[in-house]
């Protein structure tokens, strides 16, 4: 009986015709780059050693697997290595910049609150001197008038006085010239003191008390304080008075024969006279 070789698309490729394809693969697949075998190393070569050998893988219709070769498997792996690296020295990069600028925001963070403390301390320093300043100038003594002198000294003997001595000191002071408080106080009188015509009395801020005779006016009131350098009244030649001038006495009480000796007081005080 005889057989025939089926036609048609069911009919299997011959020999020639197959390996002509799995060479035009190869040929395909070194012009993308890709180098290697085929899993038959007769097959991968192109040769076609045994006809029965042949045939057995195209009747299996086992795929054809090729495999990379080593040198092209090292070159992909340094490849990957060296963009793994410098992905790394990228990132490394990266976070050195951050850091660096992390840390010169801290540096100039840390300048402008140095800046702003040496401001504030400055500042401080300032307000604290100007307290002291201002403390100093009103715990301060000063001449009851401005670049006088005296002219008729503590105790003075003589007749012009009731108790037959000079219970304090006259300053030479023109009518109308400024009077003002020695130091810090309260006034304790303002007005007519018999024979010392209009005068002041003022507890000193120390205990002690300070008297101001023979005024023309009177420009403070009981109960007010006062400070060193401040205007009290203006001088004349009220009450038992030769002429214009300002009396001065110190005194341990508000009244009259507690003096102490004026000049001595102002100079305790700091006071040049």
């Amino acid at each position: 009986m005889a057989f025939t070789r089926p036609t048609g698309k069911h009919r299997r490729p011959s020999r020639l015709t197959r390996k002509s394809a799995n060479m035009a693969g190869v040929a395909a697949l070194a012009t993308t780059g890709v180098i290697g075998g085929l899993a038959s190393p007769a097959l991968a070569a192109g040769s076609d050693t045994s006809a029965d050998a042949a045939h057995s893988v195209a009747d299996t219709g086992l795929t054809q697997a090729l495999v990379i070769g080593d040198s092209l498997a090292d070159q992909i792996a340094a490849q990957a290595e060296s963009q793994r690296q410098a992905a790394v020295k990228a990132e490394a990069a990266r976070k050195a910049e951050a850091e660096r600028k992390a840390e010169a925001e801290r540096e100039a963070r840390a300048a402008a609150e140095a800046r702003a403390k040496k401001v504030r301390e400055e500042r401080a320093a300032k307000e604290r001197a100007a307290r002291a300043a201002e403390r100093k100038r009103l715990n301060s003594y000063t001449l009851p008038v401005a670049g006088s002198v005296v002219t008729t000294g503590y105790n003075a003997g003589g007749s012009l006085w009731s108790s037959g001595s000079h219970s304090g000191v006259d300053f030479r002071a023109p009518s109308g010239s400024s009077v003002v408080s020695v130091g810090r106080g309260t006034v304790v009188e303002a007005g007519w003191g018999g024979a010392y015509g209009n005068n002041i009395v003022i507890r000193m801020n120390d205990g002690t008390y300070t008297q101001y005779g023979h005024l023309s006016s009177i420009g403070v009131s009981v109960g007010q304080a006062v400070t060193t350098g401040q205007q009290i009244g203006l001088s004349g030649s009220t009450g038992n008075s030769t002429g214009p001038h300002l009396h001065f006495e110190a005194r341990t009480t508000p009244d009259y024969g507690s003096d102490m000796d004026p000049t001595a007081y102002l100079r305790a005080h700091g006071v040049s006279i």
